[in-house]
């Protein structure tokens, strides 16, 4: 049990300075490390205290019958997990106009429904171990606080609805189980630390092998916390903690150390009217506590009722409040926190958005559409949404032959709006595709270089029947909007 030396205060953070965006090829200074896991496939959990409209709001973003919605507390226990489908973009429908494609698909994101948290959740106080053991496996948080009335609908706390009060509850929760992690750390490498050879066996101090260093950063973090600040808005005065501090953070998965959307669930009219008498209160206290947080104002009443009623039953509902989903802010806020971006590959069978960690290199986006792609990526054509945007249909010799069409290599930082086409060395590819006797024997003289390489312009699936097909013989025509590049005389038939 946490045995807390002192009580965290709360002042008012200095704001972490954003990072400079990164463009073109990388190099030492543009690649700077951040917080939270180095990957691509990332997930946000809804949290928050017990009976605040979490599981209401969860179906109504998955657009699913998933969680379990009730008037008392813990009526989720285990987390549920879905996929939400981003909104149309434009740069998606864009791209789908221009390509000619007969289908977009956006881009999918993660998100758990976890249980409800309580006071002293920390110590295991309620559903608090489980809670706070589902929300370290999340990268983002959606932290859900009630701010309506409503005395059919218990509140766990006696004292009423009070949306501050209960921020600084969750937040508190989070900030004294990061606390016992890290206290749990120094105790292990205090008590190392005295042993003859730091514990012998070449282990070092620490069972990451940092040793002193490791041991100042769970310092300073542990300093941080007790002085109510979250990790991730704390500033060390140039703005940002430094990568080597960074790479030891990371290791620790600490709930403070992950971006928070705020969500204010509010009644329907508060809603529709744009007004709610705790708006003003819960902005002043992230602004000053949780410096680069958002926050958005919605009602999981409005949007299960968005989503449930039909046709009629929906117009009328609509005519009382007209205004929208707030859906669609939620996922592009959780992009930015994230640090996503976006980019496409299409052709005429479809135009796909992905979604990628700013900041990541082509090779890792070729990893996303599949993971052979990433192992054996060779360069990458590019071409830019600003060259693209004033663009009725794409036309190919026109961007080449105006210097739009970017030929990149592995060092390539992607940029938010790219469209990649991919190229990969594929072995497979060129052992099945010279056993097909249906292609003509006089292609074979062509250059061998383009029968090693693939361009990927499309969907996961067809480069899954590429990459999965090893004992058999393949047709083009059964792997989609998947092409070989040069000489386009060699496919023509099978690729039209």
């Amino acid at each position: 049990m946490l045995i807390v030396r002192r009580a965290f205060s709360r002042t008012r953070p200095q704001l972490a300075k954003p990072s400079p965006s990164v463009a073109g090829v990388a190099n030492d200074k543009t690649l700077k490390k951040r917080l939270g896991r180095p990957s691509n496939n990332l997930s946000t959990g809804l949290v928050g205290l017990a009976n605040v409209g979490k599981s209401t709001f969860f179906q109504a973003l998955t657009k699913s019958t998933l969680g379990n919605p009730a008037n008392y507390p813990f009526a989720t226990i285990e987390p549920e997990k879905a996929l939400i489908k981003a909104p149309l973009s434009r740069q998606l429908s864009h791209y789908m106009k221009i390509f000619r494609s007969n289908r977009s698909i956006p881009t999918n994101h993660t998100i758990w429904d976890i249980a409800g948290l309580t006071r002293n959740a920390h110590s295991g106080s309620g559903l608090g171990n489980k809670f706070l053991s589902d929300i370290r496996q999340v990268d983002g948080i959606l932290q859900v606080v009630r701010g309506f009335v409503d005395d059919d609908i218990t509140h766990v706390e006696e004292s009423g609805v009070d949306p501050v009060r209960d921020m600084i509850l969750v937040n508190d929760e989070l900030i004294l189980k990061d606390l016992e992690i890290i206290e749990s750390h120094l105790e292990k490498m205090r008590k190392m630390k005295k042993k003859p050879n730091g514990g012998g066996g070449g282990g070092g101090a620490s069972a990451t092998g940092r040793g002193e260093e490791e041991m100042s950063v769970l310092e300073k973090l542990s300093d941080v916390l007790y002085d109510g600040k979250k990790i991730i808005s704390y500033s060390n005065g140039n703005g940002e903690w430094s990568d080597d501090e960074i790479d030891i953070i990371n290791g620790l998965n600490l709930l403070t150390a992950k971006p928070t959307v705020y969500l204010l669930n509010v009644s329907e009219d508060d809603y529709c009217s744009g007004t709610n008498q705790y708006y003003q209160q819960v902005s002043n206290w992230i602004l000053e506590n949780c410096p680069g947080d958002k926050l958005i104002m919605f009602s999981a009443q409005h949007e299960r009722r968005l989503n449930e009623l039909q046709d009629e039953e929906l117009e009328k509902y609509k005519t009382i409040y007209p205004r929208g989903s707030v859906i669609s802010q939620v996922v592009e806020e959780i992009k930015t926190v994230l640090n996503l971006i976006s980019f496409y590959t299409c052709g005429p069978l479809e135009a796909r958005q992905w979604s990628l960690r700013r900041g990541s290199l082509a090779p890792e986006a070729a990893g996303l559409i599949h993971s052979d792609l990433q192992k054996t990526f060779i360069n990458a054509i590019v071409y830019k949404w600003d060259d693209l945007v004033d663009v009725d249909e794409f036309d190919e010799g026109k961007l080449k032959t105006s210097g739009k069409q970017h030929k990149q290599g592995k060092k390539y930082l992607v940029e938010d709006g790219d469209v990649l086409v991919i190229k990969a060395a594929s072995g497979k590819a060129r052992a099945e595709l010279d056993s097909d006797d249906s292609i003509d024997s006089a292609d074979s003289a062509d250059n061998a270089d383009s029968v090693d390489s693939v361009d990927s312009v499309a969907s996961l699936d067809s480069v899954d029947s590429l990459t999965s097909q090893c004992c058999s013989t393949i047709s083009l025509r059964s792997i989609g909007n998947l092409t070989v590049t040069t000489p386009p005389s060699r496919f023509a038939r099978w690729c039209g």
